[in-house]
Order: C-alpha cells, then sequence, then structure tokens
C-alpha cells in the first residue's frame, strides 16, 4: 500500500506557489504502470547499484539488469517527448571484478530507442579505499532524450569565459567578440567540487559524514548534481521524476528552481527523511551545499597537510628536530 506525502510551495518568495513536490512511498514499477503518459520533462535518478546495501538485495548481474530494464520501459513511457532521462550509476563488483553499469545501460536504453547526448564523468575526492585495485574515484552520467527536438537551456547553466574579450579575427564577423555574453558551454566533465571553472570541470563533492546534506542513506545524492540538470534540461514548471529516490535531494533540487517534482521510495524510513527535508526547505531551515561552492584545500602549514615525521625516511626526520 502506498503512502502519499504532498507538499504545495510556496517555499520562499520567489518560487511559484504551483509548484508541488511529492514523495509517494511504493514501489516503482508498480507506481509507474498506471501513471500518465508524456508526463515528465526529466527523469534523474541513481538506481541501486546491486552491491548489497542495505536498501537493496544483491542478485547476478542478469537478473539485476532485467529488472533495470522493466523499469526503464515503464520510464520511457511516462517521458515527455522532449524530455531527458539522467542515469547516474556506478560500478558493480563481484568477487572483485568490475562491471561498469553505464556500458550494461546503454544497452538497455538504446533498445527504446534513446539517444545519448552526453556520458558525464562525475569526479569525487572521498570514498573506500580499495587495496587490491585502484580506488574509484568517479561515476557516470548518462544523459538520454527521446527524440532529437529536446529541452535544452544552455543559458541557465553557462560559466564565465576565460577569455571573454576575445575576438573573431577573420570573416564576416571579424573584430566582434565571438563567445557568448552569458559565458561559455560547462562541458561535459562534471566533477563534483567546482574547483577549476577556468579549466571547465565541475567538482560537485559526494554526501559524505561532514556534508551539510548528509542523512543515514549510504548514497546520497548531492542537491547541486540535481540542480545542473534540471536547470538545463527542463523548464520552469515542468516535472521532474526519481524513481528512486532516496531521501528527496532530486525533490530539493526542483523544487529550488521552481520545478514540480515526484519521487518514488519503497522505504518508509527514506520517505519520512524526505518529508522532513522538504518541509525544512519550505521553512528556510534546510542547509545545502552552495551550487559552485570552493572545495576547501588545507594550507601547507595545517596540520592535516603535512606528512608525519614517522613515514619520513630517519636523516629527514632527524634534520626536521635538530
Amino acid at each position: 500500500m502506498k503512502k502519499e506525502l504532498l507538499m504545495k510551495e510556496p517555499i520562499f518568495d520567489f518560487v511559484s506557489k504551483n509548484t508541488h513536490g511529492k514523495m509517494i512511498c511504493a514501489d516503482s514499477l508498480d507506481f509507474l504502470r498506471n501513471e500518465t503518459r508524456g508526463k515528465y520533462e526529466l527523469i534523474i535518478s541513481s538506481p541501486p547499484y546491486n552491491i548489497g546495501k542495505s536498501y537493496e538485495t544483491k542478485q547476478s548481474i542478469e537478473n539485476y539488469l532485467e529488472t533495470q530494464k522493466e523499469i526503464i520501459r515503464e520510464l520511457v513511457g511516462v517521458l515527455d517527448t522532449r524530455g531527458s532521462i539522467c542515469w547516474q550509476v556506478g560500478n558493480y563488483v563481484d568477487k572483485g571484478e568490475v562491471f561498469p553499469l553505464d556500458i550494461f545501460f546503454y544497452q538497455i536504453f538504446k533498445e527504446f530507442g534513446l539517444k545519448l547526448r552526453n556520458r558525464i564523468i562525475w569526479r569525487f575526492g572521498h570514498g573506500l579505499h580499495a587495496s587490491k585495485r585502484f580506488s574509484g574515484r568517479y561515476e557516470t552520467i548518462l544523459w538520454f532524450t527521446k527524440s532529437d527536438d529536446y529541452i535544452f537551456n544552455l543559458d541557465d547553466v553557462r560559466i564565465a569565459s576565460k577569455y571573454p574579450g576575445k575576438l573573431h579575427f577573420k570573416g564576416e564577423k571579424k573584430g566582434q567578440p565571438s563567445g557568448n555574453p552569458l559565458g561559455k558551454n560547462p562541458s561535459d566533465i562534471w566533477e563534483i567540487v567546482v574547483r577549476d571553472w577556468e579549466l571547465e570541470v565541475w567538482d560537485i563533492p559526494n554526501v559524505k559524514s561532514n556534508h551539510p546534506e548528509k542523512t543515514v542513506h549510504p548514497c546520497q545524492f548531492p542537491v547541486e548534481l540535481v540542480e545542473r540538470c534540471v536547470l538545463a534540461l527542463t523548464n520552469r514548471g515542468g516535472w521532474v521524476l526519481d524513481p528512486f529516490a532516496g531521501v528527496g535531494s532530486t525533490i530539493i533540487g526542483a523544487l529550488k528552481n521552481e520545478r514540480n517534482a515526484l519521487g518514488l521510495e519503497r522505504d518508509q524510513v527514506y520517505c519520512d527523511i524526505s518529508l522532513n527535508r522538504i518541509n525544512d526547505l519550505k521553512n528556510g531551515k534546510l542547509i545545502t551545499r552552495p551550487v559552485n561552492k570552493q572545495i576547501h584545500v588545507p594550507s601547507p602549514n595545517d596540520k592535516v597537510a603535512q606528512v608525519p615525521k614517522r613515514w619520513l625516511p630517519n636523516e629527514l626526520t632527524q634534520q626536521k628536530i635538530f
């Protein structure tokens, strides 16, 4: 039995009073089979990776992908003809062997006629340390569209140009500015720590213990990642869907930018957390990491940035001491 949690805006003065945020506690596949066709401008989610987290049951890679295929079939049905799907995935690991999930999901989406527009790299600085392979520090976002006529609001996500004064040096536009007055395309390298806009690198931290958005969910979406997709791939007043909503970060990212949002989640604990976060957003109490905030870089004088003396060769240690 599903439980529906409905929030109506406004959240703040600049958010439309007609904006809605829904969190429905139900199985995604059951709900989607009865949902309105063609409703959503953007479907964005991070499906379970089948790695044995508390909210999933680990199964063979074949069974896992078949289950995901059923859900994707329904998602394509509820997607607007001008809509996009952003599917954020990492790796499935079995007995030390890595299976990059984006490769498998690409085939599924193509089977349903979707077209890949970008394979975005989300790099982050923290995570588990591997002992028998290099530690993973990135995941991917596959951006698919349903047609060639799709929503893409590039102006809403442009960044400052490196050389705004650069001019055309030949042709009919010789002497005129060669760039866009609104900025340049931010590229398709999404790193989550906005550390170096000049190199067109999007860095956004993953949500770990000291992140301001952290909840009990072990694999939580950063709101900033959602916001970039929402701004670029939807219009104000459009609908955004997350079929694996977790603790509601997609809903929050959509509502902050005057979009309607629906989240589906079968775990009651996560549904309740989502409702609390949405209420906090409505009341101006929710803490989120600001979009484009620079990542802290420790000073060389900070203790955490210095190599412990016990790690240094004896002679170097003695030089330091004496």
